[in-house]
């Protein structure tokens, strides 16, 4: 597989891809793949399993009526996981939906992916979401080895300008995606009644006399975490998420 190439995907978009070394210099390596100017950037973290019916149609909306034309507006780099599925799946679409120009880049561990001419036998892996524009394919065969490269790129990508990261629903590989991002001083916004982790971190931070996991209570001591309910006003996120992305 050679270093960079352009992936075309049955719907005929098309897609740079970009194979990562393990100790590369990723200002380098994005510049082969056209991504040479930072800019606001936007993390898309999470899942969508176990959510209701009706849970699922709001967080549709939310992808359509926020956070892709918000995306499009504010001219963001919007980064998540890159394959087909959950938080990806529904911001691959709701860029789609809207026509949406601004770039959107998936990070996946390289081993557990399949795409044209290079398909994967393990059981774990999955395509990728036909809708975004780049691919950062970075060494690693388990889910999970991707989350510090994502927070990493994600730094990369915005320089100076400002940067936060959006949990939704969400499981164990979501909570390494929280923790490599507020790591690096990304403000974390949990969509809460999104289900399993996201409410878990909700109710945990609106309920700190009680116990909670470790790792929980971490996120929550950085002073970076902000909770949006998902039936509350769009347009209170909205304002949330311009404060924290207009530099």
């Amino acid at each position: 597989m050679e270093s960079s190439f352009t992936l075309t995907f049955d719907n005929k978009s098309t897609a740079q891809v970009l194979k990562v070394q393990p100790g590369q210099d990723l200002t380098s390596a994005m510049s082969t793949v056209n991504l040479t100017q930072h800019r606001p950037v936007l993390v898309v973290i999470g899942g969508a399993s176990k959510i209701g019916k009706t849970d699922l149609v709001r967080l549709q909306h939310l992808f359509v009526e926020v956070l892709a034309p918000l995306a499009e507006e504010l001219d963001l780099f919007v980064a998540d996981g890159g394959t087909d599925a959950g938080v990806m799946g529904l911001m691959g679409n709701a860029r789609h939906n809207i026509n949406g120009t601004f770039p959107l880049i998936g990070v996946s561990p390289i081993g557990l992916v399949r795409f044209l001419n290079h398909p994967n036998p393990s059981p774990e892996a999955a395509t990728l979401e036909p809708h975004h524009t780049h691919f950062f394919l970075v060494p690693g065969s388990e889910w999970g080895n991707e989350s510090p490269w994502l927070a990493q790129i994600a730094s990369t990508l915005a320089g100076e300008h400002p940067s936060l990261t959006i949990l939704i629903n969400g499981g164990a590989i979501a909570l390494v995606d929280a923790t490599e991002n507020v790591k690096l001083h990304r403000p974390l916004i949990v969509i809460g009644q999104s289900g399993r982790l996201a409410d878990e971190i909700a109710f945990s931070l609106s309920n700190s006399e009680q116990e909670m996991r470790q790792e929980i209570a971490s996120l929550i001591e950085t002073g970076q975490v902000t909770v949006f309910n998902l039936c509350d006003p769009f347009s209170q996120l909205e304002q949330l998420l311009r404060e924290k992305l207009k530099a």
